[in-house]
């Protein structure tokens, strides 16, 4: 397949920046700083591969204004200047993914199961084997890849891609422009359940799972719905792989979650967060908005204060765990009983002089 070129001029158009070098320059794609081909772009975007970067035989480097002063006269290709590098990478590593990726084809494959009363725009693409079920809605641009499951009443708004074998349940609605990776199943039933002398009785879990425009999910991660009322993921949401989001949680906008996070029912989290790979989030609790929780980290509580939270501790039984616990909470204070102990020791010390 041919690949499509780009001038750099039309990168600078497209995505702002300083060019240091001729716009006429043609590149196909980017690359990482020591595997970039003479017509490529690569990127630095943390000072300690500056001398990555000055080697490089990339066509273009894009890099701060600080790196450029660093580093400028040493490399020989073209410069883009711009604030965030990171970012600016990631808009063209974007628009080059666009320009290349293969078109897809709108219609119905043969072996797919559509109900009559679903209602799916011409200009959506329906891929082998996939079922969609009475009275769902798919709309303009959608990609339902092969295997993939849409329930009753279930809306998949404009240009959303679901990735093959994802199942999404009865009457949950999914926004734009989202993608659902391979697996992810959106709403399963919540573990609901009484107890009645030992035995478990299921709650019905009757609510939905409603997801905001510009979600990413990823490969099977699940969301349960809710129990009676709506688990709500908000725009621009991302989740990782393997991640399981329990019923009636709420997850604010923009919020960021690494594989194998656990979030247990009822947990409302607000905007702007991060929580790295494998931490855990107890049910019926509350986290504000802007607040990052480290890998691995339990977070057994609300968190009303914005910041970064870190905790790790080994397991024990419970009872040891709760004492060390206790123990740990009152270090800072017991710190500075022990200064004032060994302050007056000193003093007592100095007079018996």
């Amino acid at each position: 397949m041919e690949v499509q070129r780009v001038k750099l001029g039309d990168l600078i158009d497209r995505f702002g920046g300083h060019l240091i070098g001729s716009p006429d320059i043609e590149v196909c794609g980017i690359a990482p700083l020591v595997d970039a081909k003479d017509d490529q772009v690569s990127f630095l975007s943390n000072a300690k591969f500056r001398s990555e970067a000055s080697s490089s035989i990339a066509a273009a480097l894009i890099l701060s204004e600080a790196d450029d002063q660093a580093i400028g006269q040493i490399y020989t290709g073209a410069r883009i200047v711009t604030p965030h590098p990171y970012v600016y990478f990631a808009r063209a590593a974007q628009h080059f993914f666009d320009l290349n990726a293969p078109k897809e084809e709108f219609g119905v494959h043969p072996t797919a199961f559509v109900h009559a009363s679903a209602s799916v725009s011409p200009r959506a693409s329906v891929g082998p084997h996939a079922v969609i079920e009475a009275g769902a809605v798919i709309e303009e641009g959608v990609v339902v890849r092969a295997g993939v499951v849409i329930g009753r009443g279930v809306v998949i708004g404009a240009g959303s891609l679901l990735h093959s074998n994802v199942t999404v349940y009865d009457y949950c609605e999914i926004g734009k422009r989202c993608i659902l990776h391979a697996g992810a199943v959106i709403g399963a039933d919540g573990f609901g359940f009484a107890n009645e002398q030992g035995k478990w009785i299921k709650i019905p879990q009757t609510g939905r799972v409603l997801i905001g425009d510009d979600v990413e999910i990823g490969a099977n991660t699940c969301i349960d719905r809710g129990a009676l009322a709506d688990t709500i993921i908000e725009e621009g949401v991302k989740l990782d792989n393997q991640i399981q989001i329990g019923h009636n949680c709420h997850i604010g906008a923009h919020t960021a979650m690494a594989g194998c996070v656990g979030v247990a029912g009822s947990a409302k989290i607000g905007k702007y967060c991060t929580f790295g790979g494998a931490a855990m989030i107890a049910g019926h609790l509350t986290i504000v908005d802007h607040v990052h929780i480290s890998p691995g980290t339990l977070v057994p509580r609300s968190i009303l204060e914005p910041g970064q939270y870190s905790g790790f501790y080994p397991m024990a039984k419970h009872a040891e765990w709760e004492k060390s616990a206790v123990i740990l909470r009152n270090l800072s204070s017991l710190r500075d009983k022990l200064r004032h102990l060994e302050k007056s020791i000193k003093s007592f010390s100095e007079k018996s002089l």
